[in-house]
């Protein structure tokens, strides 16, 4: 929200300076997120023209005598036309940084003649368009002065970043209220709008609705014999000063009122106008060609003007092209009407268009102000373009029942911790224009219209708080408890943070990536179901719900790896959607890496071969990754089991999948299939892992929270290998499993460290050696008890896997 300080000041008694204003409104809520102090029109001077004579050179050229009111005459080449002796100007004298052109000044040479500044042209100082020639001002312009105090150009822009719950602050006599409020000035009051009324308005119109909210009121007035040309400079400038182009007086008038009143208003040119006016849904298949010249298609779903020939205008939006007003318009019809702010924002949102009309009814505005702000409309309409003014129309309008909140004073203190006194509270809420009733310690506060954000006595707190001074709540420490205080996270948000800080530890970098897809990759990762499609997109190529973290992540990797980054591992934490129910999203933590991005080092170095590193990366980095995330989130591994293969995405021979129990599946892990990476227009050596964190059960309740003594065994731990030859289809998990289960309270851990396949072992069989660490815990073991171990490991295998000791 833009505003000038001069406008501002339109609607508010102040002696204050722009720092004070600045500082109040931060204060008060209106947090300001620019001030534009028109520094930049400062350079610019009041300049005669002494002399012009014809360039020796050019044509078209003419060398001036500038008088700056410096005293001595400065050269300036120029090739305006309207360039002459005795014409009063702007002057940018060198080092000037001119603003319409993007320029900064210098001494110039210009066909052999040097030039010493410029004489400009109000394009150049973004007055206006105009660029046929200089600013030519009258003859009592005091040369030597400022330009831009003389033009009002030095009028500082406030820009204030507004929340969505402050409808009524979309307008400077809201934030002029709210400023009075604060104690910073008075608010003014401007006089009732007072002017004849010559008949009716012929145009009737008719709500044509199912539902009544969808449109609450609407007022019409015709205005016979206006003349539309520019508005006056005034308006201009200050329209321009906050961004918006001038069109003509009858447009501009309403973009006036859009930001002074924050009425939005609409003009039809009655003569294009077929018959009596309509507000009713668009039908299936309507178009309309708006006022920002596109067409757009419209739907039941959308609330249209129409009249006998079509629609004229989308209700609280935009209006139409044919019936808009322009230097031929000399009747025109004023709408001033009331929209549900909940299909203004739907409409808005399908269709594209974002315009200040819809900012302001998808908030909601004044209901009170419709007829008022018609009133007021048709007396700067009749100022600036003449004309005669019918009665007004109005359709529809019931008037407004204003909430009433039960508030308790001592509300105040318990929420804030702020001592506010009784009558203070009072006067706030008077000042920002509620209604007190009642006395003692509880009283109704009547809501104003303007303020439909406020439902409950929180919000009533609020208002009071931020008027008497966030900055009066006073530090204080948290109250200490005699007891340890319990858990505040939940156990998904420290299993969340766990895993993110294990992947980080090993070497991973955090990634964001989008929560929306396309529509082929998410058919590709086992999504794309009707029901995870998106409405509104917010582009095409983002229509589905992701059911999987790996796209993104695998985009994101490629996209690295266009600009030079081949070796990325990244990963993220977040949510993903199998159906359209809450119990549909999942917490996923997924990742992947690329090139020779392991946990060993990357890149081609020496240092890194002897750590085993700059190798691709394969289904093992995966895995590990996968296993630390499960590790982290304190989950015991002596009961995860890992079986091959994995979702169609992955590579059926390099993919795994990890469980808890013959059931509940933890994630999955494993290099990615070809026909994927094809599909994903993605290359390289690529690993990634997916792991369900909100799949793994709740951790058992401890009686104590303190660890349990380390108790370990003074007994030195021995490993033995052992080599077995079973069948090939035979996983290596399967062994590890049934030789760990031979002795749980000595076998401590099992790894394989070979796997061996040729003729010397038989047809589809395989070696595979294993690393058996047997840790005595009573006493140091025998030759006996150690024969004895090994028969029950032997034995084990056999019995599970069907495998024999290799000889």
């Amino acid at each position: 929200m833009k505003f000038t300080l001069s406008w501002l000041k339109e609607h508010l008694e102040t002696d204050a300076t722009l720092d004070e204003i600045c500082t109040r409104l931060t204060e008060i809520g209106l947090e300001v997120e620019d001030v534009d102090d028109k520094a930049a029109f400062k350079p610019f001077v009041i300049a005669r023209v002494v002399s012009a004579e014809k360039h020796p050179q050019a044509d078209r050229l003419k060398v001036l005598m500038v008088d700056t009111g410096s005293g001595s005459p400065v050269q300036v080449v120029c090739g305006a036309p309207n360039a002459r002796a005795g014409l009063i100007g702007a002057f940018a004298a060198p080092g000037t940084y001119v603003p319409g052109i993007d320029v900064t000044l210098a001494v110039g040479n210009i066909r052999g003649v040097e030039s010493r500044g410029m004489m400009c042209s109000e394009k150049e100082l973004q007055i206006s368009d105009n660029h046929d020639g200089i600013i030519d001002l009258p003859d009592d312009a005091p040369v030597g002065k400022s330009y831009a105090a003389y033009a009002h150009l030095d009028d500082p822009v406030i820009e204030i970043n507004l929340t969505p719950n402050r409808p009524d602050c979309t307008s400077i006599h809201g934030i002029a209220r709210d400023l009075a409020a604060s104690g910073l000035g008075t608010l003014k009051t401007r006089a009732a709008p007072s002017f004849a009324v010559e008949g009716e308005t012929p145009v009737k119109l008719t709500l044509d609705l199912d539902d009544p909210k969808l449109c609450p009121g609407f007022s019409l007035r015709l205005v016979r014999g206006v003349r539309n040309g520019p508005s006056p400079r005034w308006m201009q400038q200050r329209l321009t000063a906050i961004g918006l182009r001038p069109i003509n007086a009858l447009v501009d008038i309403t973009n006036y009122m859009t930001f002074d009143q924050g009425r939005p208003m609409h003009v039809f040119d009655a003569a294009k106008v077929t018959g009596n006016l309509t507000v009713r849904r668009a039908r299936e298949g309507e178009t309309v060609l708006a006022l920002d010249q596109r067409e757009y298609r419209l739907g039941p779903n959308n609330v249209v003007i129409s009249d006998e020939d079509g629609i004229e205008s989308i209700g609280g939006i935009m209006g139409g092209e044919h019936s808009g007003c322009d230097e031929n318009t000399v009747d025109v019809l004023i709408e001033s009407a009331l929209w549900d702010p909940m299909n203004i924002a739907k409409t808005g949102r399908s269709l594209g268009i974002i315009t200040d009309a819809r900012y302001r009814f998808e908030r909601g505005v004044d209901p009170e102000y419709m007829v008022p702000g018609l009133e007021r409309t048709t007396e700067l309409v009749l100022e600036l373009c003449g004309g005669t003014a019918a009665r007004a129309e109005v359709v529809g309008y019931k008037g407004h029942e204003p909430k009433v909140v039960d508030f308790p004073y001592s509300e105040v203190k318990r929420l804030t911790g702020l001592e506010v006194s009784t009558e203070e509270s009072n006067a706030i809420l008077a000042r920002l224009g509620f209604q007190v009733s009642g006395s003692g310690e509880r009283v109704s506060v009547s809501v104003p219209s303007w303020r439909p954000d406020v439902d409950g006595k929180a919000d009533l707190v609020e208002e009071v708080m931020r008027i008497h001074g966030v900055d009066n709540i006073k530090p204080a420490p948290l109250e200490s408890h005699a007891a340890v205080n319990g858990r505040i996270l939940t156990t998904l948000q420290i299993r969340t943070r766990a895993a993110k800080r294990a992947l980080a530890s090993r070497g991973m970098l955090e990634a964001v990536t989008w929560s929306f897809i396309p529509e082929d990759q998410a058919k590709l990762f086992g999504g794309g179901s009707p029901a995870l499609k998106l409405a509104n997109p917010i582009a095409a190529e983002m229509s589905d719900m992701r059911p999987s973290l790996l796209p993104g992540l695998l985009t994101a990797a490629q996209r690295n790896a266009d600009k030079g980054y081949g070796d990325v591992a990244i990963f993220e934490v977040s949510g993903t959607y199998e159906n359209d129910r809450p119990d549909g999203q999942r917490r996923v933590a997924g990742g992947i890496r690329r090139g020779t991005a392991s946990l060993a080092g990357g890149g081609r170095m020496w240092s890194n071969a002897v750590k085993g590193g700059g190798k691709p990366v394969d289904v093992f980095d995966a895995k590990a990754d996968a296993l630390a995330v499960i590790e982290a989130c304190g989950l015991p591994m002596g009961n995860i089991q890992i079986e091959q293969g994995g979702p169609e995405w992955y590579h059926p021979g390099r993919s795994g999948t990890i469980k808890m129990g013959p059931k509940v599946v933890l994630g999955y892990f494993g290099e990615f299939h070809p026909l994927t990476l094809e599909a994903l227009d993605v290359s390289g050596a690529l690993c990634g892992f997916e792991v369900y964190l909100d799949a793994m059960a709740e951790p058992k309740k401890k009686a104590t929270r303190t660890k349990p003594a380390l108790e370990l065994s003074p007994f030195q731990a021995v490993k033995r290998d052992f080599a077995f030859v079973v069948d090939k289809t035979v996983e290596s998990g399967a062994i590890i499993k049934a030789a760990t289960g031979a002795d749980r309270k000595l076998v401590t851990g099992v790894n394989v460290f070979d796997i061996f396949e040729g003729a010397s072992v038989g047809d589809g069989k395989k070696s595979v050696a294993i690393e058996v660490q047997i840790q005595p815990v009573e006493r140091t073991l025998t030759d006996e008890d150690f024969e004895a171990l090994t028969q029950k490991i032997v034995a084990s295998v056999a019995k599970f896997t069907g495998g024999v000791l290799r000889s």
